[in-house]
């Protein structure tokens, strides 16, 4: 069951804010004071799988099934990169990385509620998973709504400030006129959140 409670109260126990915007960030003491806690074995690797399915935003079913996934695929790379890549090609997080949303919570939403087509199709399922080509745009609809207009001159401004880039996502092109992304290529090690510790969370699901 995926947790609805008080969103700073996640980011105290894990120590760090988990979705990225300043309402949710912790000072410097308390992120001093967590990470003095001392943890067992398994309590390390609970507190870091933890964090990341928070991260995510997922229930522990949701999240624990990729890890199944990446246990069973062929594609080459370890368990620990084949799962994360499966979480950042998640349609939800796609919209996030492009900066089409403040969280991924938000764009969780967007998707929810049909704001979104695949390849021209309407969708409405967050955790379907995109692939190289792939685009995804929002729907015609939706273009004028303040929330979307908002948005555009955002991005513009963002754009201006980093020397065209909209987002700093290599693996992914983003038109910020047009909410406009497309797929260029997977996500590798390097694209990946580097506070994960991957490792850790497969020991716990390997055990």
């Amino acid at each position: 069951m995926r947790y609805t409670g008080p969103k700073k109260k996640l980011c105290r126990r894990e120590g760090i804010n988990l979705f990225g915007t300043e309402k949710y960030d912790l000072s410097q003491s308390k992120r001093a004071l967590l990470k003095s806690r001392k943890n067992s074995e398994f309590g390390g690797q609970l507190r870091k799988k933890q964090m990341a399915k928070r991260m995510f935003g997922l229930s522990e079913k949701q999240f624990a099934s990729y890890y199944d996934k990446a246990v069973k695929s062929k594609a080459p790379g370890t368990t620990g990169d084949k799962m994360l890549r499966m979480l950042e090609l998640r349609v939800d997080n796609v919209l996030y990385r492009a900066n089409f949303a403040r969280t991924r919570m938000q764009s969780r939403q967007f998707v929810s509620h049909a704001h979104f087509k695949l390849n021209g199709v309407n969708i409405d399922v967050p955790s379907i998973s995109v692939k190289i080509g792939d685009t995804l745009e929002l729907r015609e609809k939706f273009k004028e709504s303040p929330l979307y207009k908002s948005l555009i001159e955002e991005l513009a401004e963002f754009s201006k400030e980093n020397k065209g880039d909209v987002s700093k996502t290599k693996w992914i092109d983003v038109d910020a006129k047009n909410i406009k992304i497309t797929i260029k290529s997977l996500p590798e090690n390097e694209d990946f959140d580097q506070i994960i510790d991957i490792q850790k969370i497969i020991e716990f699901y390997s055990k």
